[in-house]
């Protein structure tokens, strides 16, 4: 069953990623590969939420192999980064393919923290009330 449901949500995040990635990459007239960018810092940013929140809310492990390995796992992409930057520095576009070897680490481990601080924050204001 867990083999189904990370199936399930990585079909899922997969074909968010293509929709929402091309969209991204689409709207931007620049080179720069920010539809990958974007989709990998929003799932690191979703991801960080459902890790704090499924912890806390001592879900199942069905549910956090569907959200996290399958759907998370579906909807970033290391492979597609890691294709886009060899192209970036075969082209010669050196500073491009640093800032998005760089950029990327960095929003990505920010959006991580940021979706577990955010969850953790609001079950805070919750817990006050």
């Amino acid at each position: 069953m867990i083999l189904f449901l990370i199936a399930l949500g990585g079909a899922v995040g997969s074909a968010l990623r293509y929709l929402i990635g091309g969209a991204v990459q689409r709207s931007s007239a620049s080179g720069f590969p920010v539809g990958t960018m974007f989709v990998n810092v929003a799932g690191c940013f979703l991801i960080g939420v459902f890790v704090r929140y499924l912890l806390n809310m001592q879900t199942s492990a069905e549910l956090r192999a569907l959200l996290v390995v399958g759907f998370c796992g579906g909807f970033t992409t290391f492979s597609t980064f890691s294709f886009e930057t060899v192209g970036l520095i075969e082209g010669g576009e050196y500073a491009r393919a640093a800032t998005y070897i760089l950029g990327s680490i960095v929003l990505c481990l920010v959006a991580t923290f940021a979706g577990m601080a955010a969850v953790s924050a609001l079950a805070g204001a919750s817990n006050a009330r």
